[in-house]
């Protein structure tokens, strides 16, 4: 273990409270936003808190994209606060102020203007950037993330050239983006290199449900296939998407979807210890004992994040630690809910079962609802819901309890209400 990462577990140790200290936040996204929703609520806050933000705008939320690709919201609609709210609660905002350099010896920052900004407590919670293929013709204009809303207005722009557009990845946010642009009036082709879609999710079955929804909408889908080159008729402008068994799709617009990056070069850079992010101890410390990391990130015990709900753990313990308290971060089960184009989801656990498991299955092909449990020793070991979820959290429960499940084993599958009862008539 490095000295850096004693020295911060010694600091991180103490439970002095930090409420005359000035903590700097690089990052304005939705793990701060809500940090600062936690901190505002206690009265031991830090005094002087500042905020530092690529975007011009404060905070909004990310999960809305797809609808306003779709021209369904507006922008405001997205907006997690307004400055005003900043001002009401002396939280100093810096919109549009990218910060370069951490000087850790003088404990500053440097932000795009040259100007030094000292710090007691520094946050890194920088999130992380669609991860973009290095492939032939990838300078080419046209291809892009999905990420930010300034993504999202080059793809709005994009329908005045083109009506043919690519997404690669079969993921959540890849097929949220398709959708978004099928709903702008794009024919759109779904690139996706796993043999189903949403294959860290979904079983093959609910997967070719979900397929099905989204081919009777209008999406073209290509399964087990990769992008290898991105081709152009002017030299400019992508044109098209070559893969890897030479098929070429028709493309003005090109989104990738296929996996993030943690934007964690300012901390590297600075230093800190990390291999694919900034790594944290269980109190969100880095290896500087007064720089903190939060979210995408970061690393904790080789995991980094991508899911709302471990976040938003992290904020819980990062919250009571710059209030003084002593909360620890450890990693937990958590479940995945996600709505794809409407279409409800519902997974935690074991994906693929281990020999001797009981895999326990419902179809209802008529209503698209299916469900899936896995049981281990009696006990549920994974789940994964399609269409109706309502039960879902009953399940995760009986997960996280691992609870001898033989006394309901004959109506597990259709849901709590049976179930629970004779649960309790056999204890």
């Amino acid at each position: 273990m490095t000295r850096d990462h004693d020295t911060a577990q010694a600091f991180a140790t103490s439970t002095q409270a930090f409420a005359t200290r000035r903590v700097l936040i690089i990052g304005n996204g939705m793990a701060t936003q809500r940090l600062l929703e936690r901190l505002v609520s206690r009265p031991e806050r830090p005094a002087e808190i500042h905020v530092f933000g690529d975007e011009h705008t404060p905070a909004y939320n990310r999960i809305l994209l797809s609808p306003l690709l779709a021209g369904e919201i507006d922008k405001h609609e997205m907006t997690l606060r307004t400055r005003e709210w900043f001002e009401a609660h002396n939280i100093t905002l810096h919109c549009g102020r990218r910060i370069t350099a951490i000087d850790r010896s003088a404990h500053q920052i440097i932000d795009d203007q040259r100007i030094r900004h000292d710090y007691d407590r520094l946050i890194i919670a920088t999130g992380s950037r669609a991860r973009l293929f290095d492939l032939p013709g990838a300078e080419f204009s046209g291809i892009h993330g999905f990420r930010t809303t300034e993504d999202v207005t080059s793809l709005m722009a994009a329908e005045h050239h083109t009506r043919h557009a690519v997404v690669i990845g079969g993921g959540l946010l890849g097929l949220e983006a398709a959708e978004g642009l099928r709903k702008r009036g794009f024919d759109v082709t779904v690139v996706h290199r796993g043999t189903h879609l949403m294959n860290r999710q979904l079983d093959e079955q609910a997967a070719a449900l979900l397929l099905e929804a989204l081919q009777n909408r209008g999406l073209t889908l290509r399964l087990g296939r990769q992008p290898a080159a991105y081709d152009s008729d002017d030299g400019w402008r992508v044109s098209g998407v070559v893969l890897d068994d030479g098929e070429r799709l028709k493309a003005g617009l090109v989104v990738v979807a296929a996996g993030i990056v943690p934007n964690a070069e300012l901390g590297i850079e600075a230093d800190l210890a990390g291999d694919r992010a900034i790594r944290v101890d269980d109190t969100l410390t880095t290896s500087d004992a007064h720089i903190m990391a939060l979210g995408e990130c970061c690393e904790f015990e080789r995991t980094t994040f991508g899911l709302v709900d471990p976040i938003w753990a992290q904020v819980e313990v990062l919250a009571d630690r710059l209030c003084g308290g002593d909360q620890r971060y450890a990693l937990t089960p958590c479940a995945t809910r996600l709505k794809v184009s409407g279409v409800d989801l519902y997974a935690f656990g074991i994906l693929t079962p281990e020999p001797g498991d009981e895999v326990l299955r419902y179809l209802d092909a008529d209503h698209g609802d299916y469900r899936r449990l896995i049981l281990r020793h009696n006990r549920l070991v994974g789940a994964v819901l399609y269409g109706d979820t309502r039960d879902g959290a009953w399940y995760f429960h009986r997960s996280l309890e691992q609870g001898d499940l033989t006394p309901c084993r004959d109506t597990l599958l259709f849901g709590a209400p049976d179930a629970t009862q004779q649960l309790e008539e056999a204890a």
